[in-house]
C-alpha cells in the first residue's frame, strides 16, 4: 500500500512570484486564490495563505448570496459570480447587495 509523508497543514504555503507582491495582495493560483501574508520580492520565497476570511473588492451590479461560490476576475481585480475565465476564490460569507463594492469571502 502506498503511503504519504506529512509535510505541513497547508493553510500557508511557500510562494515564489515572478514579480514583487505586496502584503495582503490577492494571488491568483491555478485553481484557487491565496493572499500574501508578507511583501515578497520578485523571485524570492514568501508566505501565502490559502485559508481564511477576507474582504475583497467586488464587481458592482450583481448581488451575492451567503454561501455562493465567487471567483477572482484578474482582469478587473474584483470578485464576481462569473466562473468562466476566472479563478475560484471561495464562498461568500456575507450577502452583498448589487451596489456594494466589497464582499467577505472564505478562501480555500
Amino acid at each position: 500500500m502506498a503511503k504519504a509523508i506529512f509535510v505541513q497543514k497547508g493553510n500557508n504555503i511557500d510562494y515564489t512570484p515572478n514579480s514583487a507582491v505586496e502584503y495582503m495582495e490577492i494571488i491568483p493560483l491555478e485553481d484557487c486564490v491565496g493572499v500574501a501574508l508578507e511583501a515578497i520580492a520578485a523571485n524570492e520565497t514568501g508566505t501565502v495563505t490559502l485559508t481564511g476570511v477576507f474582504e475583497f473588492p467586488a464587481a458592482t451590479g450583481t448581488a451575492v448570496k451567503v454561501g455562493e461560490k465567487v471567483y477572482w476576475d484578474s482582469t478587473n481585480s474584483v470578485i464576481t459570480t462569473t466562473a468562466s475565465g476566472n479563478t475560484l476564490a471561495g464562498y461568500a460569507i456575507s450577502a452583498k447587495a448589487s451596489a456594494d463594492a466589497t464582499v467577505k469571502v472564505r478562501i480555500g
